[in-house]
């Protein structure tokens, strides 16, 4: 397993090639102390156990998909389902894959880009896949950009599956959140999207403000909206960091875990798209280019 640093004068970022995990992401807080902001494990080779995946990149579908498969063209692709639900694109998603490290830039913007070729039928997904994910930073932001091609139509949907946690504590319910999303999308008792896209007024998904998390717990694809004025934010008194969520993909699954102090924003097209004819497409074609970025702004607390 291989291990690659690279820092400029706000951010210091440590990746696996085990998952093309974030293993570290190191800032300062108000008080000038170093703070790791992602939830990681400090023994490497622990991640081939871990379960929750970690700050790994998850593909070749994030999240759920439904009916044990999906159709194209009127072929059917059978794919590892648990009680009806396939996750995270299977029983060895790219999160539990080695990468190859292309690409280390030290300089200005320092960069680590790593590639992953997902083969034909691997996981029951058809054509072969060549993804390349790229860490970039930039002053106190931290890129990650998402890149695709593929030989056959396929679904594509990645995304970055790190924990955020801002100040080392064991809660979050102080956090302050807010999220651009207007509406999200209705779940089953097995967390599969039903198709219906419901507004959050009035409801425990309202963070359209910024306000404390408190007790509300999350597993919920949202709907983003990049044209609203006030953008996604989490932030944290106590350190005095905050992160801004910016992306250009349609949704964001929000997902506080049980056993564990954190939050993830797991930028992405809508689970279960290749089964919704409704969401956004899914499909990547031959000749295409699948491309996901995200930009996590982080700042101090005013």
């Amino acid at each position: 397993m291989n291990q690659v640093t690279i820092k400029n004068n706000f951010i210091t970022l440590t990746v696996l090639d085990y998952g093309a995990i974030i293993q570290k992401l190191i800032l300062k807080n108000k008080d000038g102390l170093d703070t790791n902001v992602v939830v990681g494990l400090e023994e490497p080779e622990k991640y081939l156990t871990d379960n929750k995946s970690l700050g790994a990149c998850i593909g070749r579908y994030a999240g759920r998909i439904s009916n044990s498969g999906f159709k194209i063209n009127n072929t059917n692709y059978p794919i590892f389902s648990k009680d009806g639900v396939h996750l995270h694109g299977g029983k060895q998603g790219f999160g539990k894959r080695y990468w190859t490290i292309d690409q280390v830039h030290d300089g200005e913007n320092p960069f680590v880009k790593l590639s992953y070729l997902s083969k034909d039928m691997e996981e029951g997904y058809p054509g072969n896949l060549k993804t390349i994910v790229t860490y970039k930073l930039v002053g106190s932001s931290l890129f990650i950009i998402h890149e695709a091609t593929a030989d056959k139509a396929t679904p594509v949907n990645l995304t970055n599956h790190s924990y955020f946690n801002l100040d080392g504590g064991d809660k979050i319910d102080h956090y302050h959140l807010r999220l651009s999303c207007p509406e999200y999308l209705e779940t089953d008792a097995k967390l599969l999207p039903t198709g219906n896209i419901v507004s959050v007024k009035n409801s425990k998904y309202d963070f359209l403000s910024m306000k404390k998390i408190g007790e509300v717990r999350l597993d919920t694809p949202f709907v983003m909206d990049s044209s609203l004025e006030d953008g996604t934010v989490l932030a944290s008194d106590i350190s005095g960091l905050s992160m801004e969520v910016i992306t250009n993909q349609p949704g964001v699954v929000v997902y506080t875990p049980a056993a564990f102090a954190a939050i993830c924003f797991e930028t992405q097209n809508f689970p279960d798209a290749p089964n919704q004819p409704n969401f956004p497409n899914s499909i990547l074609k031959p000749g295409e280019t699948y491309h996901n970025e995200t930009e996590f702004r982080f700042s101090f607390v005013i």
